[in-house]
């Protein structure tokens, strides 16, 4: 297994930006695809993007044009640039590890990290 440390949430107006990031340790990262999912209060956990190992990207309607994905294999780091954040963005974010191949469900995931918060407020 991989263990994953998210940072970089916080408090925000709408309309600024945040760049969330993914630190992972205990294996080889590359081998790892990796996701961001969120979970708003009392909402269920959703998927917001992934990132596989070659760098292919997808991400939730709600979210094109505004968040971008990447990943620096050299410092094991997956990020979440996040612009134009509106207030329904707000939520605890999570990234999550999945060995070899994508996937947007959450249940296909079995590293997870702690959580960061965002809140965007209007």
């Amino acid at each position: 297994q991989v263990q994953l440390v998210e940072s970089g949430g916080g408090l925000v107006q709408a309309g600024g930006s945040l760049r969330l990031s993914c630190a992972a340790s205990g294996r080889t990262f590359s081998d790892y695809a990796v996701g961001w999912f969120r979970q708003a209060p009392g909402k269920e956990r959703e998927f917001v993007a992934t990132i596989n190992r070659s760098g292919n990207t997808v991400y939730t309607d709600s979210v094109k044009g505004r968040f971008t994905i990447s990943r620096d294999n050299a410092k094991n780091t997956v990020y979440l640039q996040m612009n134009s954040l509106k207030p329904e963005d707000t939520a605890v974010y999570y990234c999550a590890a999945r060995f070899y191949f994508a996937s947007t469900s959450v249940a296909d995931f079995g590293s997870w990290g702690q959580g960061t918060q965002v809140t965007v407020s209007s």
